[in-house]
């Protein structure tokens, strides 16, 4: 269900690894309907869409005016960047927004650059040179894992050949391999996707990565059980995982400490390995 909803609320929050800040929500909610979605824990269904736009990007243009930020940083040499799709796939339901304003509105900025990760290729995108000043982060895992965790999305082979065509029409493309999920064989299937994008991806010298392990949720645990009781299996589990609060304050779960940094260390050098030119901006 889609419900056109006027935003009333405009906090912007420093976000640190992916982006420089959290932009106002365009979107909130989600039309996929992956197992390890956050936004599911707050918004089960259906998707809310901000009918003010202008309003967010005043909040944002003052914004990046008026806040200073040190530039270079892993986050762009230059601009200030704003991640616009932390609440929803903001590809996805871009035909709910007025995508073309809010593209031209970081194309035309000349502090402000937008970002936004997505498991959909829409072409429709295509259409339009946002001149490097939209950054899209295709989220990638190995399609055994996608086809239980993210049904319906677009295949994984689908958003490595889009890598190109993006950076072709104007876009920064970056990779996320988001979540991370560790169980048996997950290193053999990550070199498979390694090897996938090496042999697809031409601007090898463009595309950066972010890397993020597995981070779960007990409400969502228990409501997975019902909803996806073939995915927590490889979510919930307790005998490598311990709780953590969040930088927001929840409670969730994550790979204890000692384990995490095993696998960090082994996904590290199988990347290196594959495919070095794909620079990693940080990894936990």
């Amino acid at each position: 269900m889609i419900q056109k909803v006027k935003r009333k609320t405009f906090t912007i929050r420093p976000s640190g690894r992916s982006t420089d800040f959290i932009s106002p929500s365009f979107g909130y909610g989600c039309l996929y309907d992956c197992s390890y979605c956050y936004m599911k824990r707050h918004k089960p269904d259906g998707l809310s869409v901000a009918t003010n736009t202008g309003d967010i990007l005043t909040e944002i243009n003052n914004h990046s005016y008026f806040t200073p930020v040190d530039k270079p940083n892993q986050t762009h040499a230059e601009y200030t960047t704003y991640d616009i799709s932390c609440n929803e796939d903001f590809a996805l339901h871009a035909k709910y927004h007025d995508w073309e304003r809010i593209f031209k509105f970081f194309r035309d900025h000349p502090v402000a650059m937008g970002s936004l990760a997505t498991k959909y290729v829409n072409r429709s995108l295509l259409l339009f040179n946002p001149e490097g000043k939209i950054r899209i982060r295709f989220s990638l895992m190995p399609q055994y894992m996608s086809d239980i965790h993210e049904p319906y999305t677009s295949k994984i082979i689908d958003r490595i050949k889009a890598i190109d065509q993006f950076i072709d029409a104007g876009y920064d493309v970056h990779v996320n391999f988001s979540p991370v999920i560790v169980e048996d064989n997950w290193l053999e299937d990550y070199e498979d996707l390694f090897n996938l994008l090496d042999k697809h991806v031409s601007n090898k010298d463009k595309v950066l990565a972010e890397v993020i392990f597995l981070t779960h949720n007990e409400k969502k645990h228990q409501e997975n059980l019902t909803r996806h009781p073939e995915a927590e299996p490889h979510l919930w589990n307790p005998a490598v995982q311990e709780e953590k609060t969040s930088q927001f304050g929840g409670t969730n779960v994550r790979y204890a400490r000692h384990l995490k940094s095993l696998y960090i260390d082994a996904f590290t050098a199988l990347h290196d390995r594959i495919i070095p030119w794909n620079t990693i901006r940080y990894i936990f």
